[in-house]
């Protein structure tokens, strides 16, 4: 194949991953809404989803991929027969739709313009499963035709769907009452985003043209300044020249004593120069105004062009809300399968736009709220009616726009956070602040959930107990510039509160001086700017506090937060101190500077791969005048300024020093050669001293003489199965607190229940296993 074949193929694939994802995406949205559909209303959703179904295994052809293209014709057979009436669907089949959409993305992650699919085995199970559906489906279907003998009847009133089990979600599609038909433009231009992100970035750097033209602006508005004052001297000196200028003529004209020549020449010179220096002044300040209003004139003609241009090009990679939240109805149903409760998601605001890189950034921390909901938030079916609450869970995600800002709720009707499990998880990993946990308010308790390592759940499992989840969606958030709450009401639902920007490449910031450094403070975080008195400060466990509406605020210099000055803080002068309050979560703190210069727009700039992470600083920009101005990191500056955390921020530093996880003793109790074999070599290769056990029997023997800092167990053995092992090692007391993680192919939610009453810390399933999270847990628990 010529290297112009190759080009070409690439581009075409390009445009065929596109293509697929538009198809999938609506085979997706499609086949949600048909299981909540009743049979009356199918036909067309059953007609749209199979046109989608047809053009991407018609385009799989094209770019040759067999195996997308194979199961799209046995998803094809199914609807075809669909179409015709000739099949009503149950839960079992669209369980099986949806496992065939997902091989269906796994085969488009994994395709290559240059090499067929790899995932043979699997596609051709599910198009054997799917063939067999359609089978069976056919057969019932004609075991209850009537006879053509029988006489004509009334029409049949078409039947109803099959009920659902238990386990079956409801799973409202985003906006699917509000849909109306879209207005396409008449002529459309397919364009990847990754060009118009290069496009977009480049017009974002006219912003430094346009800052440096407003400040040659204000430099030359500076100079009329200087023109004043020389305006103001030479007023003042004008009547000595005119008096020297009389006196001349007064001595030409005497006749008793005449001045010397030389004398009377060098005065003439001298009025001479006045004369002509006033010209000169007068001219240039002349030519300076004009000067001044043409660079102004064309200062305001860069500002409106850049700010137009910047506006269109936002507005081209806006992209509305829907496009994320279209996801939410999959994800809560496969969930919701997975552990056995009955949710459905209600969203509202999807029309609403916002840049696609925040859209990017935010979709793993939606996917873990949504999974916190479900997982920590939503009761089962037994106990929702047990409180009286319907069996069916709600998840409401709502976006609003307000000002400049875009508020992201995502709000569960499910039991609420425990205040208590949580105070119970910190006490224990700061077991000398006992005191100070059990005197915080239940709302600065339930803050400590963004915080890494607080899980309240009972068991760690592939879906959560890990406590990362929602410190991640916190430290994404962070990073877009945007804050997160939570509020939660026991037996009422919890509720998450996600302030966003409408973009990430600009912003308004101030720009503060601090230790005779700049540093520029996103406007977000900012409350208000004070003008202080030392007789403003206080002082409260020894901290420097100032008082904000009744309120105690801590007051702390941010030279010495950015380690750049003195610890105390010391006013810029004897009489005054100038401060920003900035908020974080709702906790405030004020930091004092030498300097508060101007509020300005801001370009910002990340710092590049080579400085990922820098502490208190989350990028640059550069200045009208050119100089590169550090951009501070808010959150990040909250936890330098209070070490730990503000008010009572408990210390999580409790642990052992010189304590190594993984030096630990580890006993492997797995009945399997192989799979003891495999996980012996992951532990010891992490530095773990492993010994195996080949039971559950042989593992208690070993326990009971030996000692061990974790147990990990397979669940399915002989004499002694993984959870009369965990139930055995709880009822001793030398044994009840070794840490226990189950590894097993038993995925029901029954078992997992199990695993969580016989005292088990971990419940890992084989299938989804991966050996970074084995370690993650086994390091947590220890």
């Amino acid at each position: 194949m010529s290297e112009n074949d190759l080009e070409f193929r690439q581009r075409l694939f390009s445009i065929f991953q596109t293509e697929a994802q538009e198809h999938t995406q609506h085979i997706c949205s499609g086949l949600l809404e048909l299981e909540q559909a009743a049979p009356a209303v199918q036909a067309p959703l059953v007609e749209s989803v199979f046109r989608e179904i047809h053009s991407l295994k018609g385009a799989a052809r094209a770019i040759n991929l067999p195996q997308i293209e194979a199961l799209c014709q046995a998803l094809e057979n199914i609807f075809s027969v669909w179409k015709n009436s000739q099949l009503i669907p149950d839960t079992e089949l669209f369980d099986l739709f949806q496992q065939t959409l997902d091989a269906l993305n796994r085969l488009l992650l994994t395709a290559s313009p240059n090499q067929p699919n790899q995932d043979r085995t699997a596609s051709k199970d599910l198009i054997t499963r799917l063939e067999q559906a359609l089978r069976n489906h056919r057969q019932e279907s004609a075991e209850q035709k009537p006879s053509t003998a029988s006489p004509p009847q009334s029409p049949a009133v078409e039947p109803p769907p099959p009920s659902a089990p238990q386990s079956t979600q409801t799973v409202t599609p985003p906006a699917a009452e509000e849909k109306k038909p879209l207005s396409l433009p008449t002529e459309t231009v397919r364009v990847a985003t990754d060009k118009l992100s290069h496009l977009l970035l480049q017009s974002e750097e006219m912003l430094a043209a346009k800052l440096a033209a407003s400040q040659r602006v204000k430099e030359l508005r500076k100079m009329d300044a200087s023109f004043s004052s020389w305006k103001k001297e030479w007023a003042k000196t004008l009547p000595l020249v005119h008096e020297l200028r009389t006196m001349l003529h007064r001595s030409q004209s005497t006749n008793g004593h005449p001045p010397q020549q030389d004398q009377e020449q060098a005065l003439e010179k001298l009025i001479a120069f006045f004369d002509w220096n006033e010209q000169v002044v007068t001219t240039l300040k002349e030519q300076h105004i004009q000067r001044k209003k043409s660079l102004e004139c064309d200062s305001r003609t860069l500002n409106n062009m850049v700010n137009a241009l910047l506006d269109d090009m936002k507005q081209v990679l806006m992209f509305p809300f829907s496009s994320l939240l279209e996801l939410l109805p999959k994800v809560v149903r496969d969930l919701s399968r997975s552990t056995g409760k009955q949710v459905e998601v209600h969203v509202s605001g999807g029309e609403i736009e916002i840049d696609r890189r925040i859209l990017d950034e935010m979709k793993d921390p939606l996917v873990h709220l949504i999974r916190n909901c479900i997982d920590h938030g939503i009761e089962p079916p037994e106990k929702r009616a047990d409180k009286h609450k319907p069996e069916m869970g709600t998840i409401t995600v709502t976006v609003t726009l307000k000002d400049n800002t875009v508020e992201l709720v995502v709000a569960d009707d499910g039991g609420g956070l425990s205040s208590e499990a949580i105070r119970t998880v910190l006490r224990r990993q700061n077991p000398f602040d006992a005191q100070k946990i059990d005197a915080l308010p239940d709302n600065d308790v339930y803050a400590y959930v963004f915080q890494s390592g607080i899980s309240t759940s009972p068991i760690i499992t592939e879906i959560s107990g890990r406590g990362l989840g929602l410190a991640i969606v916190r430290e994404k958030v962070e990073k877009l510039g945007g804050s997160i709450q939570v509020e939660s009401q026991p037996d009422q639902g919890t509720r998450f509160l996600i302030i966003l920007p409408l973009t990430v490449a600009t912003f308004r910031g101030i720009l503060v001086q601090s230790a005779g450094r700049e540093f520029i403070v996103p406007t977000i975080y900012v409350d208000r700017v004070l003008r202080l008195t030392t007789e403003d400060i206080g002082s409260a466990e020894n901290r420097e506090t100032i008082s904000l509406d009744g309120q105690p605020v801590a007051l702390v210099g941010l030279d010495h937060v950015l380690d750049l000055g003195p610890q105390q803080i010391k006013p810029h002068d004897t009489n005054h101190i100038q401060a920003l309050v900035l908020s974080v979560a709702e906790t405030q703190i004020a930091f004092a500077v030498e300097m508060i210069h101007s509020e300005q727009e801001v370009l910002f700039k990340s710092l590049g791969p080579q400085l990922t992470r820098v502490r208190n600083i989350s990028g640059a920009t550069v200045l009208g005048s050119g100089r590169v101005t550090p951009i501070l990191n808010v959150p990040d500056l909250f936890k330098s300024a209070v070490k730990s955390s503000l008010r009572g921020h408990l210390s999580r530093h409790s642990s052992v020093e010189g304590d190594n996880p993984t030096s630990a003793k580890v006993l492997i109790a797995e009945d399997s050669i192989t799979t003891r074999t495999l996980l012996k070599n992951i532990l010891e290769t992490s530095g773990f001293i492993v010994t195996t056990a080949f039971d559950g029997q042989d593992a208690l023997t070993k326990l009971r003489n030996n000692h061990f800092d974790i147990l990990v167990s397979d669940v399915e053995m002989p004499h002694l199965n993984g959870f009369e092992l965990t139930s055995r090692i709880r009822e001793e007391k030398a044994l009840e607190d070794l840490p226990v993680v189950l590894v097993t192919a038993l995925a029901s939610e029954e078992d997992r229940e199990r695993g969580i009453d016989v005292g088990a810390n971990a419940y890992i399933v084989k299938s989804n296993f991966d050996q970074s999270d084995l370690l993650d847990v086994m390091t947590r628990l220890l």
